[in-house]
C-alpha cells in the first residue's frame, strides 16, 4: 500500500484493474485505492506478470502492506497451495472466571472485514463512547464509514429525544406580587422613543434530528447508488450549514483592464506555458492582494476565537467531469505572483481530474475560490469549505454596455467584459461591511492592478 501523504496510515482496495496472468507495464496503472482523504489511481512499480493478489476489493490495510505479486514475464502464475487441514484440539473446559470474563466483554466481532477502522472513523467511535457492532456499516465489504457513525449518533439523539420525561416537579405557591414601580424615562435609541431594560435571556437553539421518509424507487426509476466522493461531499455540505451561519455579498466588477492583457500575450502564454491564460489566476492573485487587508477572512473558527492563518493555503474548486467535486490546494499562494498561480491551478485541476492528486494536496487551505464562470452563471451561493470561514464564486463574464468616466470627469457608454463575485461568509466571525469591504477591494485590484507587469 503507498504512502499516499504524510496523515495517511492506511488505504482500501476499491478496484483492480488487472487479473492475476495479466501482463503489465512499468507505471501502468493497476488498482484504485481510496483513503480518508483521497482517491487514487495506483501504477505498478515493476513490469511483468501479476502472479498473486494478495488484498481483495474492499479491503483496507496499513501503508507498506504488500498488495499484489509481480514476477518476470513469461512465469505462470503459482496456483494456490492447499494446506493440510490441521487436526481439531479436544475442547477443553474453561475455568468459570474465564468464561465469566469473556461473557462480560462487549460484542465487537463483525465478519467481511467490516472492523477494519479507518482512523478518523476509530476516533470518533472513540470519542463518543460508542459500540462499533452496534453500527451497520455501508462501505466496500460492509466498513463503517464516517457517515455511518453520524447517521448513528443522529438515530441514537432522536431516541433520546422522544424518550418519556421525568413528571415535572410541584409548583411551589406563587411569590407575592411586588410593589409598583414607576416606569423608567423614555430614552432615544437611533431615533425611536424605546424604555432600556435588561435582555432577556436567550436560551441557544438545540440541534433537532428532522426523520426523513425514506423514499421507494418506482417502476420506472432509476436508482444510482451514491459514490465514495458523492457521500464525503454530501456529508461535508450538510455539516457546514449545520455548523457555519451563511451570509452573502456580491460585487459586479469591470474585467476590462485583463481582457486587454489577456488578448495582448493570449499566444505568447500559450506558446511558452502549453495552456491558455484564464480569467481565474487574475482573481486568485487579487485575493492574494486583498488578503493582506483583510486577514480575518484567511481563518478559521477556533474555541470561542478567530483563528487567522499567516500563510494563504488557497483552494481552487475542480470539477471531476461532473462527477463530484474537490479543492486542492495551492500551498503558499501569497508568495507567488500571476504566472505562478496559472501554473499551480492548472497542474491541480490535471491531477485532479486524472486521479494523481496525494492526500497532502487537498489539506490545509485556509480559503477556497469556485469558479462557474465557464458555465455562464450570474450569481452562485456557494457552501463554505470547512473549517475556513468564506468561499469566493467568481462568476461568468461578460460583454455588456458599461459607464465609463473620462479622465475630465465627463462620461460616456463602452462596452467591457463584466462579471460579478460573490462571497459567502461565516457571519460568526465577520459583518456584512468587511465581506462588502473585502470585495470592494478585489474590485479595486482587478480593475486597477498592473497586469502587464505582472507577466
Amino acid at each position: 500500500m503507498p504512502q499516499l501523504g504524510e496523515t495517511v496510515t492506511e488505504g482500501t482496495v476499491t478496484k483492480w484493474l488487472k487479473k492475476v496472468g495479466d501482463t503489465i507495464a512499468q507505471d501502468e496503472i493497476i488498482f484504485e485505492v481510496s483513503t480518508d482523504k483521497v482517491d487514487s489511481e495506483v501504477p505498478s512499480s515493476a513490469s511483468g506478470v501479476l502472479m498473486q493478489i494478495l488484498v481483495q476489493e474492499g479491503e483496507t490495510v496499513d501503508v507498506g502492506t504488500v498488495l499484489a505479486i509481480v514476477s518476470a514475464e513469461g512465469e505462470a502464475p503459482a496456483p494456490a497451495a492447499q494446506a493440510a487441514p490441521a487436526p481439531v484440539p479436544a475442547p477443553e473446559p474453561a475455568p468459570v472466571a474465564a468464561q465469566q470474563t469473556i461473557a462480560a466483554q462487549p460484542r465487537v466481532e463483525q465478519p467481511d472485514g467490516a472492523m477494519l477502522l479507518s482512523p478518523v472513523v476509530r476516533k470518533l467511535i472513540s470519542d463518543n463512547d460508542l459500540n462499533p457492532a452496534d453500527i451497520v456499516g455501508t462501505g466496500a465489504g460492509g466498513r463503517i464509514t464516517r457517515s455511518d457513525v453520524l447517521s448513528y449518533l443522529d438515530r441514537l439523539a432522536a431516541s433520546e429525544a422522544k424518550a418519556p420525561q421525568p413528571a415535572p416537579a410541584a409548583q411551589a405557591a406563587p411569590a407575592p406580587a411586588p410593589e409598583p414601580q414607576p416606569a423608567p424615562r423614555p430614552q432615544e435609541v437611533f431615533g425611536a422613543s424605546s424604555v432600556i431594560s435588561a435582555p432577556p435571556r436567550i436560551q441557544p437553539p438545540v440541534a433537532r434530528s428532522v426523520a426523513v421518509e425514506a423514499v421507494s424507487a418506482g417502476p420506472r426509476d432509476e436508482v444510482i447508488p451514491f459514490t465514495n466522493i458523492r457521500r464525503r461531499t454530501a456529508e461535508h455540505m450538510v455539516r457546514s450549514k449545520a455548523t457555519s451561519p451563511h451570509a452573502l455579498v456580491s460585487i459586479e466588477i469591470d474585467f476590462e483592464a485583463v481582457e486587454r492583457v489577456r488578448r495582448a500575450v493570449r499566444e505568447q502564454f500559450r506558446n511558452e506555458e502549453g495552456f491558455s491564460l484564464t480569467y481565474l489566476p487574475f482573481i486568485a492573485r487579487a485575493t492574494v492582494e486583498a488578503m493582506r487587508t483583510f486577514p480575518h477572512l484567511n481563518a478559521s473558527v477556533g474555541e470561542d476565537a478567530l483563528v487567522v492563518h499567516k500563510d494563504l493555503n488557497l483552494s481552487i474548486a475542480v470539477d471531476l467531469d461532473q462527477e463530484g467535486l474537490i479543492a486542492p490546494v495551492i500551498h503558499g499562494a501569497d508568495t507567488k505572483r500571476l504566472r505562478g498561480l496559472a501554473r499551480d491551478i492548472r497542474d491541480l485541476a490535471d491531477r485532479a481530474r486524472t486521479k494523481r492528486l496525494t492526500a497532502d494536496d487537498i489539506v490545509g487551505g485556509t480559503f477556497t475560490i469556485t469558479n462557474p464562470g465557464p458555465f455562464g452563471t450570474f450569481m452562485t451561493v456557494s457552501i463554505i469549505n470547512q473549517p475556513q470561514v468564506a468561499i469566493l464564486s467568481t462568476d461568468g463574464v461578460k460583454r455588456k454596455p458599461v459607464v465609463v468616466t473620462q479622465t475630465d470627469g465627463s462620461e460616456s457608454i463602452a462596452i467591457h467584459s463584466v462579471g460579478i463575485m460573490a462571497l459567502s461568509f461565516d457571519h460568526r466571525v465577520i459583518d456584512g461591511a468587511y465581506a462588502a469591504a473585502f470585495l470592494g477591494r478585489m474590485k479595486e485590484i482587478i480593475e486597477t492592478w498592473n497586469w502587464a507587469q505582472e507577466l
